[in-house]
C-alpha cells in the first residue's frame, strides 16, 4: 500500500526538484497547447444544452408513465458531462477571463446542478496544490472514508467499521454523493461573503425550484421522489467513477520529508488511465489526470495531445509515468482502501490461559 514516502530516491542525478519541469512548459507553450478552444468548448456546451432540453422534453412527455424512470440513465449522463464543463471552466481552462469562468461554473454548477461552485473550487484549488497531502489535501482528510492506517487508528465505533469494511462499501456510498454534493454547497453558503453568498445562494434555490417543479408537474410525488433519488444516485456514481482512479493508491508524500517540486509532486501522485475517445467521453479528459495535474489550465483537447511530450519527459529526468486501464485503476484504488482498513480487520491475540 503506498504509504507516505520521502523524494529523495526519485531525484535523478544532476537536478533539482524545482528544474524538472520548467523544460516541459517551454516545449508544452511553445506548441500552443496551452491556447484556449472557445469553439471546442461552445460546441460542447451546446450539445450538451440540447441533449438536456432533449432529456427534460422526455420528462413531460413520459412523466405520467413508469418509463420515466428510464430518463434517469440519461438525466444524470446529461448531469455529468455538465460537472465537467464546470471542472474545466473552474481550472479557466475555457476562457483566461477569471469573471468568465467564474460565470460559466456559476450557471454550470449552481444553477444546472445544485452544485456550489465557489465550494467546489476553493476544495479542488487545495488538492491540486498538494494531492495526496494528508495536512494540505482536502480529499485525503479524514471523512467517511479514510487514506493511512493512521488515519485508521484514529477511528471508533461505526467509522471504525466503516473503515473495515470501506473497500467494499466504496461504490454503494458512492450513489449517495449526487445529493451530498448539494448539501455541501449549502453548508459552505456561510463561508462566503455576501455578495458571493447572494449570487451562489439564489442559483441552488432557483435550480432546486425549477428541478422539483419539473418533477412534480410531469408526475405523481412519489414517482417525482423515485425519479429524484435514482437520478443522483446514478449521478454521484458516475462522478465517483471518473474521480477515484485519479489518485487512490498513489504515493502520499511525507508531510515532515523533502518538499518535491511541481513535476514529481503531481506525476508520483497521480494515474492516468488508457483509452480512447469512448473513455475520454465517459472520464471528461481526467483519465489524462498526468497532464490536467501538470497544466490545470490546459484546454480538455489539449491534454491527449500533451501526453506523449509529459511521458516522453518523465523518462527522461527518471521519474515514474503511471498509466493503467479503467478496470484495473478500480482495482488499485480499492486494493488500497482495503489494506488501510487492514489492521482493524485483525483480531485481537486471546492470552494463554
Amino acid at each position: 500500500m503506498p504509504q507516505a514516502v520521502d523524494a529523495a530516491p526519485v531525484h535523478p542525478a544532476g537536478t533539482t526538484p524545482g528544474s524538472d519541469f520548467a523544460p516541459l512548459l517551454r516545449t508544452v507553450r511553445g506548441q500552443g497547447l496551452l491556447e484556449r478552444r472557445h469553439g471546442w468548448y461552445t460546441a460542447r456546451a451546446a450539445v450538451n444544452l440540447c441533449s438536456l432540453a432533449a432529456v427534460v422534453t422526455g420528462v413531460i412527455l413520459l412523466g405520467h408513465t413508469g418509463w420515466v424512470l428510464l430518463l434517469a440513465v440519461p438525466f444524470s449522463l446529461v448531469w455529468t458531462r455538465t460537472a465537467y464543463l464546470a471542472h474545466d471552466a473552474g481550472h479557466a481552462q475555457i476562457s483566461s477571463s477569471r469573471r468568465t469562468s467564474r460565470w460559466i461554473s456559476l450557471m454550470h454548477a449552481n444553477l444546472l446542478l445544485g452544485m456550489s461552485q465557489s465550494w467546489w473550487n476553493s476544495k479542488h484549488e487545495k488538492h491540486h496544490a498538494n494531492p495526496n497531502h494528508v495536512d494540505k489535501d482536502p480529499d485525503v482528510g479524514v471523512g467517511a472514508l479514510v487514506w493511512t492506517q493512521q488515519q485508521a487508528a484514529g477511528r471508533e465505533g461505526f467509522a471504525r467499521w466503516l473503515t473495515r469494511n470501506q473497500a467494499r462499501l466504496f461504490f454503494p456510498m458512492l450513489l449517495l454523493e449526487g445529493i451530498a454534493l448539494k448539501v455541501y454547497g449549502f453548508q459552505d453558503l456561510r463561508r462566503q461573503d455576501r455578495r458571493e453568498r447572494r449570487t451562489e445562494g439564489a442559483l441552488l434555490v432557483v435550480h432546486l425550484a425549477l428541478y422539483a417543479t419539473l418533477l412534480l408537474t410531469a408526475m405523481s410525488p412519489l414517482t417525482a421522489l423515485a425519479f429524484a433519488l435514482l437520478h443522483h444516485a446514478l449521478f454521484g456514481l458516475q462522478l465517483g467513477m471518473a474521480f477515484a482512479p485519479n489518485h487512490k493508491g498513489m504515493e502520499m508524500p511525507d508531510p515532515d520529508g523533502e518538499r518535491w517540486g511541481h513535476l514529481r509532486r503531481q506525476v508520483l501522485t497521480s494515474r492516468n488511465v488508457r483509452g480512447g475517445p469512448v473513455t475520454d467521453w465517459f472520464l471528461g479528459g481526467l483519465n489524462y489526470q498526468i497532464e490536467h495535474h501538470l497544466f490545470p489550465n490546459m484546454p480538455r483537447p489539449h491534454l491527449r495531445l500533451a501526453q506523449p511530450l509529459v511521458r516522453d519527459h518523465c523518462r527522461a529526468v527518471g521519474v515514474p509515468y503511471t498509466e493503467t486501464g479503467l478496470l484495473d485503476s478500480y482495482r488499485q484504488a480499492l486494493g488500497h482502501m482495503h489494506e488501510v482498513g487492514a489492521p482493524l480487520r485483525e483480531k485481537p491475540a486471546v492470552p494463554n490461559g
